[in-house]
């Protein structure tokens, strides 16, 4: 029995003893400042490794250790992606002008092998003036328009080469239909036709060879009054439209004939008098 009572006092006084140990320890822990320096981690002290920014430079080494070594070495210092946008923005930019050089280098190459023609009359078609002007070089493209203020036309005429346009001032004073012409070297180049606005098939080719385009038609002339004019003095009529607007003060018309022959009439009808105003049939 003694030993039964010696061995329960023994544990009862290690039970004391560790109560007491914590009991120190709850105190020192209490009273520690848990912001206190010894407790941040140092993962908490010293900010994280963070990737680099896309400002951060870049260096790019080429060849190192081959060749020469430094004179082989290509060295650059550039902003990250900062570079690269610039980068891609100077070879588009540079392309961009290397395509405008371009480009004004054949309209000025154009320009010079192109002569300008006025005093056309209505009689000379570009087939004949393209077969005139080819006695003078390979004639690359014929362009004839018309003046609105005179019963005359002028035209444009491009050479494949610069001597031809040189030779075709020769002809300066040629009589073409009824008119000594004037050949000048031209100021512009030939504009390209849009296609789209081209006719397509052989239907739209012959109705565009029996229509006439007019200008500066008087706004109390009605449609019957242009058809009957027409009809009367270059044939038949098969369609016609008279456009006009709140903004011009003269009107526009598309006659169409039967025959292409009216067409071809209806042009020696420039400058007569319809209504109040003289006409211009292109």
């Amino acid at each position: 029995m003694a030993a039964v009572a010696e061995g329960s006092a023994s544990a009862a006084a290690k039970e004391v003893e560790y109560q007491a140990g914590v009991q120190k320890l709850v105190d020192l822990l209490s009273k520690l400042n848990p912001a206190a320096k010894e407790f941040v981690p140092s993962a908490a002290a010293s900010p994280p490794k963070k990737a680099l920014s896309a400002d951060a430079p870049v260096f790019d080494y080429h060849s190192i250790g081959g060749g020469n070594g430094a004179t082989d070495a290509a060295f650059y210092v550039g902003f990250g992606n900062q570079h690269r946008r610039r980068g891609n923005g100077y070879i588009n930019q540079g392309r961009r002008r290397t395509n405008d050089r371009v480009r004004r280098a054949e309209r000025e190459d154009s320009i010079r092998r192109t002569v300008y023609v006025s005093e056309l009359d209505h009689t000379v078609t570009e087939e004949r003036l393209a077969d005139i002007f080819a006695t003078c070089g390979q004639v690359v493209d014929c362009r004839i328009c018309g003046d609105p203020h005179s019963v005359l036309r002028f035209a444009f005429i491009e050479f494949s080469d610069e001597e031809g346009a040189r030779t075709a001032l020769n002809l300066g004073g040629t009589i073409f239909g009824f008119y000594p012409v004037r050949v000048l070297p031209s100021k512009t180049a030939i504009l390209p036709v849009n296609p789209k606005f081209l006719p397509r098939t052989e239907d739209e080719k012959e109705m565009v060879m029996r229509t006439v385009y007019c200008t500066n038609i008087d706004k109390m002339v009605t449609q019957l009054d242009v058809k009957k004019f027409f009809e009367e003095l270059c044939g038949e009529v098969s369609r016609l439209r008279l456009l006009g607007d709140n903004v011009h003060s003269t009107r526009i018309a598309f006659v169409e004939f039967v025959h292409a022959e009216g067409a071809i009439m209806a042009l020696n009808c420039s400058g007569m008098i319809l209504g109040t105003l003289p006409g211009e049939p292109f």
